[in-house]
């Protein structure tokens, strides 16, 4: 199955404040290809919670293009191809809130959760699903969690190696 994993961080509450954006193109079960792009959010603010998480600042994207200018070269790199993200719900939140903000159609996409495939595939075998737990499980070392192209690589991993539990979210 050929797919892009994707992740994105968010630099507030906003589900649409995108900073950035991080995917791994897999074909043939090997990733063949990366994208990452800071983004400037909007709003463009970051609470203290997201940095803390990943390390961006106002400092870091303050000449970064807006969602509008990154997410053409981003839906060029994924090609149509179904979207991986571990704990999807909130990679396609964030998605579909910041094509919402700039009126761009967000039915298109189609989401897989490695996070659900790996609690089917695992269940009570590891110690929790989070993304460097089950990346490590499935011979991933996630070294910078938190950094999107990163994040995305895990998930990329992840998904190879338990693409039998992998299914389209509703």
């Amino acid at each position: 199955m050929d797919f892009v994993a994707i992740d994105f961080e968010t630099a507030n509450e906003h589900p649409g404040s995108i900073c950035s954006v991080g995917m791994a193109l897999v074909r043939q079960n090997r990733v063949t290809d990366t994208f990452y792009s800071l983004v400037r959010p909007e709003p463009e603010y970051y609470s203290y919670f997201c940095t803390r998480v990943h390390g961006l600042t106002l400092q870091d994207t303050l000449l970064a293009d807006g969602f509008s200018a990154v997410w053409p070269r981003a839906e060029a790199f994924i090609g149509g191809l179904p979207l991986v993200a571990h704990n999807a719900r909130f990679d396609r939140n964030c998605l579909r809130a910041a094509l919402a903000e700039h009126d761009m159609p967000s039915d298109r996409y189609v989401f897989m959760d490695t996070l659900q495939a790996s609690r089917r595939c695992f269940g009570k075998q590891l110690p929790n699903h989070r993304l460097d737990t089950v990346a490590c499980a499935c011979g991933f070392s996630l070294d910078r969690h938190h950094h999107a192209l990163h994040d995305a690589l895990a998930a990329a991993h992840i998904a190879i190696r338990l693409q039998a539990y992998l299914c389209p979210m509703p």
